[in-house]
């Protein structure tokens, strides 16, 4: 429905409106798998529309390389130049987004911001880079990668490739101002409005061929994500992943205490799939996942062994301690909220340490209903025949036996 009212929308506004539309599309936050397939659809949405250029609002303090890959991909094979603009002011485009700057048709930037810090983060020692001198051949192999490919963006859009090494090797930063003089982007505009302004009659290299931009007085349509992409970016956000993962050992892990209940197996099950889908799209650490396992099994146990609460505790910090590791800030762009895993540490042990054991206490309780409730409970003979007897109890008739 959203996507037939976008193409609506454009096809009035060109009737309407003699200007030339441009296609806007926001990539906010840090890079994910949602967002290649948000800029793809977007790509194509404009050049069904015959839109004269697809215009990048970008703001992220990086993310995944594979989906930044994607993206780059996507705008260096575009058949209509692509223009990347760092907005609103206070706005960043850190690590992955200076490299989708420098794969832009056109690198332009807000008043008040920044991008810069682009070395890679090694997925198995992501503290490496930060903390040692001395560096790995793996990491080196990454760190040459990385200032290869930053420096084939850069000559391929004739920007400044030494600064794009120094972004690198050393993670330096520049302000918009600082970006502009050493030819790092393009043009510093105010808003979308004056950006277009700025690049008419310039020329951009595309696949190879020079076009000339003609946006002027263009119409800006602002593409809107359709309900799977904004669905896949909901479900790869790490607290969400993180809350998923917890429902569906919950879920399970009741229905197993309590087989035939039903509706904690099946939301269990549910989450569990989606949390599976989710931590296959983002990495995570499998010591992470390991300790979340094993603190909520301590906090179980402890509601089953009288002690003096050390497996509760003992959970509890596995729990924190897994949930701060399962993903990694440096490589994700982003990570679980601190608040969240203490809040949902702090819930897990009141949960286990008192549903679970009311839960338990009714279980042993003894039985006040149906005919295991009858043994030792005592009778009135109202009958007796050759088949045995029939008795009066609870002003209830029973055919009994006795010896």
């Amino acid at each position: 429905m959203k996507r037939f009212l976008f193409f609506s929308l454009l096809f009035l506004t060109a009737l309407v409106a003699e200007a030339s539309v441009v296609v806007k599309v926001e990539i906010k936050g840090a890079i994910g798998p949602a967002h290649p397939v948000v800029l793809s659809e977007a790509l194509r949405a404009a050049q069904e529309q015959e839109a004269k250029v697809l215009l990048i609002e970008l703001d992220t303090p990086g993310g995944l390389s594979s989906s930044m890959r994607q993206m780059i991909q996507s705008i260096t094979n575009s058949p209509l130049p692509v223009i990347s603009y760092v907005s609103p002011r206070g706005a960043h485009a850190a690590s992955a987004g200076t490299y989708l700057l420098y794969a832009s048709h056109v690198a332009a930037m807000s008043p008040g911001t920044n991008l810069g810090a682009a070395t890679p983060i090694s997925l198995a020692q992501p503290s490496t880079f930060r903390e040692s001198n001395t560096t790995s051949t793996a990491e080196k192999k990454a760190i040459n990668d990385a200032i290869a490919y930053i420096t084939s963006l850069a000559q391929m859009n004739e920007r400044n490739v030494t600064w794009a090494i120094n972004a690198v090797e050393s993670a330096q930063s520049l302000s918009a101002q600082d970006a502009l003089r050493l030819g790092v982007i393009d043009i510093i505009a105010d808003d979308a409005a004056s950006l277009l302004e700025k690049v008419e009659g310039r020329t951009v290299n595309l696949l190879g061929v020079p076009a000339t931009l003609h946006t002027a007085g263009s119409t800006i349509v602002v593409y809107e994500a359709d309900w799977k992409s904004r669905f896949l970016a909901t479900v790869t956000d790490p607290n969400i992943a993180y809350i998923l993962l917890l429902v569906a050992i919950y879920g399970i892990f009741f229905e197993m205490m309590n087989p035939g209940s039903i509706f904690p197996g099946v939301v269990g099950v549910i989450c569990g799939v989606i949390a599976l889908f989710a931590l296959n799209m983002l990495p995570f650490s499998y010591a992470g996942l390991l300790l979340i396992v094993l603190g909520i099994a301590f906090m179980v146990a402890e509601v089953f062994v009288a002690g003096f609460g050390i497996l509760g505790i003992g959970g509890v910090v596995a729990f924190v301690f897994g949930s701060l590791l399962l993903f990694d800030a440096d490589t994700l762009g982003s990570t679980i909220s601190l608040s969240l895993v203490i809040a949902l540490s702090l819930i897990s042990l009141a949960f286990f340490m008192l549903v679970a054991n009311l839960f338990l206490r009714s279980r042993s309780a003894n039985v006040v209903t149906g005919a295991e409730e009858m043994v030792g409970a005592e009778a009135e003979i109202v009958k007796s025949d050759e088949e045995g007897y029939h008795v009066l109890c609870h002003g209830e008739i029973w055919r009994a036996k006795s010896d």
